[in-house]
C-alpha cells in the first residue's frame, strides 16, 4: 500500500510543507498536485494517494503557506474563506514556489528523473504555471494537467512556453470560466499535437468529490481515468 509523509521545501524567504504520497516501488515519475482554494484537504490527499496507488509520486505544496499554513476547508462552506486566501496570493512568489516544488520532487531518491503535474480550479492555473514558468536546470516539466484553472486565459501570452504535453479539462457549464473562455485556449493551445481540451457537461470544480453540489460523478470519472493514461503516456514511455 502506499505511504504518506510530510516534505518541507525550502525557498530563499522560508519552508513550507508538502503533503507527499509514495508508491509501493522507489525510483517513481512524480507528479506535483496542485490545490484548490480549499487548502491541501482531503480531496487533494485523496487524488495524492490514488497517485501514489498508480504509481507516481505525489507531492502537492501548501500554496497558501505565507498567508496562513496548512490552510483546509473542506466543501464548499469554504469557497468565501478559500476565495479570500486567492485574493491576498502573490503569483509571481507562486510561480517560485511552483519551481522549488518541481527541484524538490526531482532530488528526492523516490524520483525517477522525470516529473508532471496536474491541478484543480486554482491548481489548474498553476499547472500552466508550472508548464510555462518552472525551469529546473534548463528544464521543464514532463507533462502537465489542468482541471479548470479560472485564470489560465489571462496568462495565454505565455502559451509559446510551452514545452511540454498538456491535457486541458473543463467543464461545459462552468460559470466561472465561459465558453469563450475555453475556446480561446483552444486557438491558442489547441492546435497543437501534444495539447488536448476536454470538456464535460458539468460545471466547475466537477472533479471534487468533498463538494457535493460540484461534483459531477460522470465526469470526474472519465477525466480521471484520461488523467491517468494521460501521465503514465507520457511520464513512462514504452
Amino acid at each position: 500500500m502506499p505511504s504518506s509523509r510530510r516534505e518541507s521545501i525550502t525557498t530563499p524567504d522560508g519552508t513550507f510543507d508538502a503533503y507527499c504520497a509514495l508508491p509501493d516501488a522507489t525510483a517513481a515519475p512524480a507528479v506535483l498536485v496542485f490545490q484548490e482554494v480549499f487548502g491541501v484537504n482531503d480531496n487533494i490527499r485523496e487524488l495524492s494517494d490514488r497517485l501514489a496507488a498508480a504509481g507516481f509520486l505525489a507531492l502537492a505544496p501548501d500554496v497558501f503557506w505565507r498567508i496562513e499554513p496548512h490552510f483546509e476547508r473542506k466543501d464548499e462552506s469554504g469557497l468565501s474563506d478559500g476565495f479570500a486566501m486567492v485574493g491576498r496570493l502573490d503569483f509571481g512568489l507562486v510561480g517560485a514556489d511552483v519551481t522549488a516544488t518541481m527541484a524538490h520532487a526531482l532530488s528526492m531518491p523516490e524520483c525517477d528523473g522525470t516529473v508532471g503535474g496536474v491541478g484543480f480550479c486554482l491548481g489548474g492555473t498553476l499547472a500552466y504555471l508550472l508548464a510555462t514558468e518552472a525551469r529546473v536546470d534548463g528544464r521543464g516539466p514532463d507533462a502537465v494537467v489542468s482541471y479548470y484553472g479560472s485564470a489560465v486565459n489571462g496568462m495565454l501570452g505565455s502559451a509559446d512556453r510551452v514545452e511540454c504535453p498538456v491535457l486541458f479539462h473543463y467543464g461545459a457549464n462552468d460559470p466561472y470560466i465561459s465558453t469563450g473562455q475555453i475556446d480561446e485556449v483552444e486557438q491558442a493551445l489547441g492546435g497543437r499535437p501534444d495539447v488536448t481540451v476536454h470538456r464535460y457537461d458539468a460545471g466547475h470544480a466537477f472533479a471534487n468529490f468533498d463538494a457535493p453540489s460540484l461534483y459531477d460523478e460522470t465526469a470526474a470519472a472519465l477525466a480521471w481515468d484520461r488523467t491517468l493514461r494521460f501521465l503514465d503516456g507520457r511520464l513512462r514511455p514504452s
